[in-house]
């Protein structure tokens, strides 16, 4: 069984008794920001820029969460301690945090305690979702463009990173219709390329990255590493409006997020990119990710695919033997 501990409000709770209540505001409105930070050998990376963009969420939807980021910041490094020991040591960890307005006010009675926010931290093993992914470092992604459009900034800005993700969902369903494995990269109300649910995308055009200029998207931590490393190597780099008949001409097309770093697109609105394997800038961009965070996250994924089934009957206190 699992030893984890979450940090909510405040306390160290076993993983399996964290809840939040029926009467969370998250739960009534989607109303609650959230990050998702990795660690590439067991350090967190990039923590500092996901605590900002938390932060800057928050002040978007007017929640103080009772925390400094300073103080959230060192929250996170105590769940991340206290929970690296279930594992073994080449394991590593997606770190959650959820920040909600708390239950609304007008149940109030069925709480002892004044209400406030709710504040958790969570840390999940990396094993079973990169383990499963291995193959698609491998194989590339085939990306298609849904029905279901990308929310607009007059609307709801796309730059805070909220639960309020229904369009999201939609997409991922009305992908699957298309094909099996489909990810979906959705437009914008212009019908200009935006983003997946939880992606960045970026092409190749004759040596020049280009990815979706920053008004209707999420405005990844893992897009911009991409963005700096690609500079470094010396690439053109030009945010901008993209649609469908650009990415359909691309050399090259591969997409950014927290968990897997970035993985090429095999193909795109069904046609494929050349052989399907990853391409020549591509590569380039993965070898100084790879060389950055000292890590070939691609082998260790690899790694974990042999260990999926056991991990999680160990998780759920069946024998492995059985």
């Amino acid at each position: 069984m699992s030893d984890r501990l979450v940090y909510f409000n405040g306390e160290y709770v076993p993983e399996r008794e964290a809840r939040v209540s029926i009467f969370d505001s998250a739960l009534m409105f989607g109303d609650m920001a959230f990050e998702m930070t990795r660690t590439f050998a067991g350090r967190p990376f990039c923590l500092r820029d996901h605590l900002d963009r938390l932060y800057m969420s928050l002040r978007l939807l007017e929640i103080d969460c009772g925390l400094s980021i300073d103080q959230m910041e060192q929250a996170t490094l105590d769940t991340l301690a206290r929970n690296a020991p279930t594992e073994a040591a080449d394991v590593d960890w997606q770190i959650m945090h959820d920040v909600s307005r708390g239950p609304l006010p007008g149940y109030a009675t069925v709480f002892a305690e004044s209400l406030r926010p709710t504040v958790s931290i969570n840390c999940w093993p990396l094993l079973p979702m990169l383990g499963r992914f291995a193959a698609t470092y491998e194989q590339g992604m085939s990306v298609v463009i849904p029905v279901q459009q990308a929310v607009p900034a007059h609307l709801i800005d796309p730059k805070a990173k909220t639960r309020s993700r229904q369009h999201y969902q939609m997409a991922i369903l009305q992908a699957a219709r298309m094909g099996a494995g489909s990810q979906p990269l959705m437009t914008d109300g212009d019908g200009y390329l935006a983003e997946g649910p939880g992606w960045n995308f970026f092409i190749v055009k004759d040596g020049a990255l280009l990815t979706s200029e920053p008004r209707n998207i999420l405005l990844g931590v893992s897009r911009k590493v991409t963005m700096q490393f690609a500079r470094e190597l010396g690439l053109e780099v030009h945010e901008t409006n993209l649609g469908r008949y650009e990415g359909l001409e691309a050399d090259e097309m591969f997409i950014t997020s927290t968990p897997f770093c970035l993985v090429h697109a095999a193909s795109f609105e069904g046609r494929n990119f050349g052989d399907g394997r990853p391409g020549p800038v591509f590569r380039r961009l993965t070898e100084a990710w790879k060389k950055h965070v000292g890590l070939d996250f691609v082998a260790q994924a690899a790694s974990y695919t042999g260990r999926v089934e056991a991990w999680e009957q160990e998780q759920t206190g069946a024998s492995v033997a059985g």
